[in-house]
């Protein structure tokens, strides 16, 4: 393959950029001649892509929040735009976030640059319609989920199920002891994880709840330590604020986020990508969601399926508590996680999560998969 050939990979979001660099660190292996670029974080930097935006620009949550950035967030896909015009790559990489990247796939349209999305819209669950979109401006879906392949098929759209790839990625070696001490927590302490989202909108709404309810759940259990993952794409100074308001001690760790995980007992998690690593570590967890009460209204009447955990999507069943909107109350975080900690058979509970949802994501092999697309269009 000629040294010449290009492509641009777009992730607005902290699991977009993660699922991203797996698949371009396959890549690499497979066609380390390919040059990358476009808009990521660290795990695509660090995969080899040369980052021109980085994704924390865009990384918002919430029609209302995103009306808010809309300004920055046009800039950057006008200056994305520019550059496709410019410096033309033979194929253009979408990575979920579909309000921006659908409309960029429109403009690579015309600008004649095949385009591979993958990390299919949630199309199953609101704005079906997305699917007429895609078909005449995307040339090729790879898709995570099994369920999907039937949607695209029906529609025309050329599509794979290279599958989840976080079957073959969420591991580690550590047990909760282990990782405990790797982190300097009491291993004599059962520990809560308070993971907020990568996203400053998600932290501003849901961690002042997190911290006041953990605080409540410390002076009733003292064998507790709390702590929190630095996700990609904040920086410490974003959770400060929030975090000096806590009359409990909360350890802040950056890096090894899976061992990390393993060391919590019990974790409040925001909706998203992380919840289906949670449940894949076997870690008793619940699942919270609340964004501005208009995007909540909007959304709510938008939406299509009955949950908002990807954990109970892919089982089609309730596996995990949601707490949605103006159920994220302090009392109502306190009472759930309470009972995670007290419960006999929570970690039981969590491993036979574990497996059903094991069972739900279908075939391994997801970055591999996905890079070879990759490889197979630019052929």
């Amino acid at each position: 393959m000629s040294s010449a050939r290009k492509i641009v990979v777009v992730a607005g979001e902290a699991s977009g950029d993660a699922h991203a660099g797996r698949m371009l660190a396959e890549l690499k292996k497979i066609a380390p001649d390919i040059q990358v670029s476009g808009i990521g974080g660290e795990t695509m930097r660090a995969a080899g892509a040369d980052i021109k935006v980085d994704f924390s620009a865009l990384a918002v949550m919430g029609l209302v929040e995103v009306l808010k950035q809309y300004r920055q967030i046009k800039k950057i896909f006008n200056q994305l735009v520019l550059e496709l015009k410019n410096d033309r790559p033979d194929l253009l990489v979408l990575v979920d976030y579909p309000g921006f990247n659908l409309k960029l796939a429109k403009e690579a349209k015309k600008l004649h640059i095949p385009v591979l999305y993958y990390i299919s819209p949630k199309v199953w669950a609101w704005r079906k319609g997305r699917v007429k979109t895609i078909k005449r401006y995307v040339d090729h879906m790879a898709v995570l989920f099994p369920f999907e392949v039937p949607i695209y098929e029906q529609a025309g759209v050329p599509v794979s199920c290279v599958g989840h790839p976080l079957v073959d990625a969420v591991t580690t070696a550590l047990t909760t002891k282990q990782a405990k001490q790797k982190f300097e927590l009491d291993p004599e302490h059962r520990v809560i994880g308070l993971f907020p989202g990568s996203r400053r909108s998600e932290v501003a709404a849901l961690l002042p709840i997190m911290v006041e309810a953990v605080n409540n759940v410390y002076h009733h259990h003292l064998d507790v330590s709390i702590a929190l993952p630095l996700a990609p794409g904040l920086d410490f100074d974003t959770i400060k604020p929030i975090i000096k308001t806590s009359k409990a001690p909360i350890k802040v760790v950056e890096g090894d986020f899976y061992d990390f995980t393993k060391s919590c007992d019990v974790i409040v998690a925001a909706s998203g990508t992380v919840t289906l690593e949670v449940a894949l570590l076997a870690v008793p967890h619940l699942i919270i969601y609340r964004v501005a009460p208009l995007s909540y209204k909007i959304l709510k009447r938008l939406v299509k399926i009955p949950y908002v955990g990807l954990c109970n999507i892919v089982t089609g069943k309730p596996v995990i508590t949601e707490l949605i909107q103006d159920e994220v109350t302090v009392e109502r975080l306190e009472h759930e996680l309470s009972n995670l900690l007290i419960s006999a058979d929570s970690k039981v509970k969590a491993q036979a999560i574990q497996q059903q949802v094991l069972a739900a994501l279908g075939p391994s092999g997801g970055a591999v998969n996905a890079a070879q697309q990759i490889v197979t269009m630019l052929d």
